[in-house]
Protein backbone atom coordinates (compact mmCIF):
# COMPACT_ATOMS: atom_id res chain seq x y z
CA UNK A 1 0.00 0.00 0.00
CA UNK A 2 1.46 3.44 -0.88
CA UNK A 3 2.49 5.77 1.91
CA UNK A 4 0.27 8.80 2.26
CA UNK A 5 1.95 11.98 3.41
CA UNK A 6 -0.25 14.55 5.07
CA UNK A 7 -0.14 17.79 3.11
CA UNK A 8 0.94 20.65 5.31
CA UNK A 9 2.59 18.49 7.98
CA UNK A 10 5.66 20.32 9.23
CA UNK A 11 8.88 18.32 9.37
CA UNK A 12 11.55 18.94 11.95
CA UNK A 13 14.16 19.02 9.16
CA UNK A 14 12.64 22.05 7.40
CA UNK A 15 12.01 23.87 10.68
CA UNK A 16 15.52 23.24 11.98
CA UNK A 17 17.12 24.16 8.65
CA UNK A 18 15.10 27.38 8.50
CA UNK A 19 16.05 28.41 12.05
CA UNK A 20 19.74 27.61 11.56
CA UNK A 21 19.87 29.68 8.37
CA UNK A 22 17.84 32.50 9.93
CA UNK A 23 20.52 32.76 12.60
CA UNK A 24 23.36 32.41 10.09
CA UNK A 25 21.71 34.94 7.75
CA UNK A 26 21.25 37.46 10.58
CA UNK A 27 24.89 37.07 11.65
CA UNK A 28 26.05 37.36 8.03
CA UNK A 29 23.96 40.52 7.56
CA UNK A 30 25.47 42.08 10.68
CA UNK A 31 28.96 41.14 9.50
CA UNK A 32 28.32 42.50 6.00
CA UNK A 33 27.00 45.77 7.44
CA UNK A 34 30.15 46.11 9.57
CA UNK A 35 32.30 45.40 6.52
CA UNK A 36 30.43 48.06 4.54
CA UNK A 37 30.86 50.54 7.39
CA UNK A 38 34.58 49.80 7.58
CA UNK A 39 34.93 50.20 3.83
CA UNK A 40 33.00 53.48 3.75
CA UNK A 41 34.85 54.92 6.75
CA UNK A 42 38.21 54.22 5.15
CA UNK A 43 39.21 51.53 7.61
CA UNK A 44 40.67 49.42 4.81
CA UNK A 45 43.76 50.76 3.05
CA UNK A 46 44.84 49.30 -0.27
CA UNK A 47 48.05 51.29 -0.50
CA UNK A 48 51.12 49.12 -0.34
CA UNK A 49 49.29 45.89 -1.13
CA UNK A 50 51.13 43.98 -3.83
CA UNK A 51 48.77 41.19 -4.87
CA UNK A 52 47.97 39.65 -8.21
CA UNK A 53 45.72 37.03 -9.69
CA UNK A 54 42.26 36.33 -8.33
CA UNK A 55 43.10 37.88 -4.94
CA UNK A 56 44.22 41.10 -6.65
CA UNK A 57 40.99 41.19 -8.63
CA UNK A 58 39.02 40.64 -5.44
CA UNK A 59 40.80 43.54 -3.72
CA UNK A 60 40.37 45.79 -6.76
CA UNK A 61 36.60 45.29 -6.69
CA UNK A 62 36.26 45.06 -2.91
CA UNK A 63 33.21 47.38 -2.61
CA UNK A 64 31.33 45.23 -5.11
CA UNK A 65 32.36 42.04 -3.33
CA UNK A 66 31.26 43.38 0.08
CA UNK A 67 27.93 44.56 -1.34
CA UNK A 68 27.39 41.20 -3.03
CA UNK A 69 27.96 39.56 0.35
CA UNK A 70 25.33 41.84 1.90
CA UNK A 71 22.82 40.99 -0.85
CA UNK A 72 23.48 37.25 -0.44
CA UNK A 73 23.10 37.54 3.35
CA UNK A 74 19.79 39.37 3.04
CA UNK A 75 18.54 36.90 0.42
CA UNK A 76 19.48 34.00 2.69
CA UNK A 77 17.71 35.58 5.65
CA UNK A 78 14.54 36.32 3.67
CA UNK A 79 14.40 32.90 2.02
CA UNK A 80 15.05 31.14 5.36
CA UNK A 81 12.11 33.01 6.92
CA UNK A 82 10.01 32.00 3.90
CA UNK A 83 11.21 28.42 4.36
CA UNK A 84 10.00 28.52 7.96
CA UNK A 85 6.62 29.78 6.71
CA UNK A 86 6.58 26.94 4.13
CA UNK A 87 6.43 29.22 1.08
CA UNK A 88 7.36 27.34 -2.10
CA UNK A 89 9.12 30.31 -3.73
CA UNK A 90 11.33 30.50 -0.65
CA UNK A 91 12.21 26.79 -0.91
CA UNK A 92 13.23 27.23 -4.54
CA UNK A 93 15.14 30.43 -3.84
CA UNK A 94 16.85 28.79 -0.86
CA UNK A 95 17.94 25.85 -3.04
CA UNK A 96 19.32 28.29 -5.65
CA UNK A 97 21.21 30.19 -2.94
CA UNK A 98 22.68 26.96 -1.59
CA UNK A 99 23.82 25.99 -5.10
CA UNK A 100 25.41 29.41 -5.52
CA UNK A 101 27.10 28.98 -2.14
CA UNK A 102 28.52 25.62 -3.20
CA UNK A 103 29.94 27.15 -6.38
CA UNK A 104 31.38 30.10 -4.42
CA UNK A 105 32.95 27.75 -1.87
CA UNK A 106 34.54 25.61 -4.56
CA UNK A 107 35.93 28.73 -6.25
CA UNK A 108 36.99 29.88 -2.80
CA UNK A 109 39.27 26.85 -2.49
CA UNK A 110 41.33 28.29 -5.32
CA UNK A 111 41.32 31.70 -3.63
CA UNK A 112 42.34 30.14 -0.29
CA UNK A 113 45.30 28.44 -1.92
CA UNK A 114 46.33 31.62 -3.74
CA UNK A 115 46.13 33.73 -0.58
CA UNK A 116 48.02 31.10 1.41
CA UNK A 117 50.76 31.03 -1.23
CA UNK A 118 50.95 34.84 -1.20
CA UNK A 119 51.26 34.92 2.60
CA UNK A 120 53.88 32.18 2.63
CA UNK A 121 55.94 33.82 -0.11
CA UNK A 122 55.88 37.23 1.57
CA UNK A 123 56.74 35.70 4.95
CA UNK A 124 59.62 33.62 3.63
CA UNK A 125 61.06 36.51 1.63
CA UNK A 126 61.40 38.70 4.75
CA UNK A 127 62.20 36.11 7.42
CA UNK A 128 65.56 34.52 7.96
CA UNK A 129 64.66 31.01 9.09
CA UNK A 130 67.03 28.09 9.55
CA UNK A 131 66.44 25.09 7.26
CA UNK A 132 64.90 22.97 10.05
CA UNK A 133 62.39 25.73 10.84
CA UNK A 134 61.51 25.97 7.15
CA UNK A 135 60.63 22.27 7.17
CA UNK A 136 58.33 22.69 10.16
CA UNK A 137 56.80 25.82 8.63
CA UNK A 138 56.21 23.96 5.36
CA UNK A 139 54.52 21.13 7.24
CA UNK A 140 52.14 23.55 8.94
CA UNK A 141 51.37 25.23 5.62
CA UNK A 142 50.60 21.89 3.99
CA UNK A 143 48.39 20.84 6.90
CA UNK A 144 46.52 24.15 6.76
CA UNK A 145 45.97 23.81 3.02
CA UNK A 146 44.70 20.25 3.30
CA UNK A 147 42.42 21.16 6.20
CA UNK A 148 40.99 24.13 4.27
CA UNK A 149 40.16 21.90 1.32
CA UNK A 150 38.63 19.19 3.54
CA UNK A 151 36.48 21.66 5.50
CA UNK A 152 35.28 23.30 2.29
CA UNK A 153 34.43 19.97 0.67
CA UNK A 154 32.65 18.85 3.85
CA UNK A 155 30.60 22.05 3.92
CA UNK A 156 29.72 21.64 0.23
CA UNK A 157 28.68 18.05 0.89
CA UNK A 158 26.44 19.15 3.75
CA UNK A 159 24.84 21.86 1.60
CA UNK A 160 24.31 19.30 -1.18
CA UNK A 161 22.59 16.98 1.29
CA UNK A 162 20.30 19.83 2.42
CA UNK A 163 19.44 20.57 -1.22
CA UNK A 164 18.65 16.91 -1.86
CA UNK A 165 16.38 16.78 1.19
CA UNK A 166 14.62 20.02 0.21
CA UNK A 167 13.93 18.56 -3.22
CA UNK A 168 12.52 15.28 -1.86
CA UNK A 169 8.86 14.44 -2.37
CA UNK A 170 8.03 14.52 1.34
CA UNK A 171 9.45 18.03 1.78
CA UNK A 172 7.85 19.29 -1.44
CA UNK A 173 4.47 18.17 -0.04
CA UNK A 174 4.95 20.45 2.94
CA UNK A 175 5.02 23.39 0.54
CA UNK A 176 1.95 22.31 -1.47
Amino acid sequence: MPTTITVGARSIFVTATAWVFILLGALACASALLQNAMLVSGGFRREGLQVSGLFGLLIAYLPWVVNAGLVMSLATLVSAVGLLLRLNWARRTFIALLLLTIVANLLGVWLQQEVMQSVVDSTLSTAMLPPRALGVFGGFVTAARVMAVLVTLGACGMLGWIIRRLMSASVRQEFA
